[in-house]
C-alpha cells in the first residue's frame, strides 16, 4: 500500500530563533582623527552606515551590541550612541569588559542594557588631550559637552543626575585622575545599565522583544 502523501506545508529550516545583527564595539573609538595602526579602533564611519543598514532591512529582526571600549571621540561616540536611542529595531547591549568613558552613553543607548559581573565602567568628566586654550571659553566648551553627555545618559538609564555628576567629578578613587570605577553589580544597583547578566541573558531579553514588538513593516498586498 503507497503510503499518503503529506500534504502540509513544509517548515523553512533555520539556523537560529530570529535574525538579529551583532555589532562590536571595541577598543578606542575613532572620530574625526585616524590613531595610530597599533591601536585597536571602532570607527564611527563604519559604525553609522551599519546602524541605517541594520534600521531599513526587513529581514534583521535585532540588533545585539558586544561593548568592550576604553572610550574615544566624545563626539564620535556620543553620535553613535543617539543613533541606537532612535532606533526602532529591538536593541540590547552588553558591557563585556569594559565600558568606559563615552562607552557609558553607548552602554546605555540601547532598550536595555546588560553588564557581566567581571566588567567595569569608568565615569569621568570630559577630556582632551593636546593644546588647550586657558580661556574661560574653553571650559565653557567642555560643561556643555559633558552637560549633553550627562543629558544623554539620563535619559536612557535610571541613574540620578546628582549621583552621575557624584561619580564624575570624584577625587578620592582614581590616582591620575577624576572621577569613579563601578563594577557590574554596582552598575546595575546606581540604575546605570538594566541588569547584570551574560550573552544567554542578553539574547533571551532580546527575543522576548522581537517576539512582543509590533512587526515593523506592512506588506504591500
Amino acid at each position: 500500500m503507497e503510503k499518503e502523501k503529506d500534504t502540509a506545508p513544509e517548515k523553512e529550516s533555520q539556523n537560529s530563533k530570529h535574525l538579529i545583527h551583532c555589532l562590536t564595539v571595541i577598543g578606542q573609538i575613532e572620530g574625526h582623527y585616524v590613531l595610530a595602526e597599533q591601536n585597536k579602533t571602532t570607527r564611527y564611519e563604519h559604525i553609522i552606515p551599519a546602524l541605517v543598514a541594520v534600521e531599513q532591512d526587513r529581514s534583521v529582526e535585532g540588533l545585539m551590541i558586544i561593548l568592550n571600549t576604553v572610550g574615544g571621540d566624545v563626539e564620535a561616540g556620543l553620535a553613535i550612541a543617539e543613533l541606537i536611542a532612535g532606533m526602532k529595531t529591538p536593541t540590547v547591549s552588553l558591557v563585556v569588559g569594559g565600558g568606559h568613558s563615552i562607552g557609558v552613553p553607548l552602554a546605555v543607548s540601547a532598550k536595555t542594557s546588560f553588564i557581566v559581573p567581571s566588567a567595569s565602567m569608568t565615569i569621568h568628566p570630559v577630556r582632551m588631550n593636546g593644546t588647550v586654550l586657558g580661556v574661560p571659553q574653553t571650559l565653557s566648551y567642555f560643561d556643555k559637552m559633558q552637560d549633553r553627555i550627562i543629558d544623554f545618559i539620563t535619559r536612557n538609564s535610571a541613574v540620578p543626575e546628582a549621583e552621575l555628576r557624584r561619580l564624575m567629578m570624584n577625587t578620592e578613587e582614581l590616582v591620575l585622575d577624576v572621577g569613579t570605577v563601578v563594577d557590574g553589580e554596582k552598575a546595575v544597583k546606581l540604575g546605570l545599565i538594566d541588569r547584570l547578566g551574560s550573552l544567554g541573558d542578553a539574547m533571551d531579553c532580546l527575543y522576548e522583544m522581537i517576539e512582543s514588538a509590533a512587526p515593523r513593516y506592512k506588506d504591500n498586498a
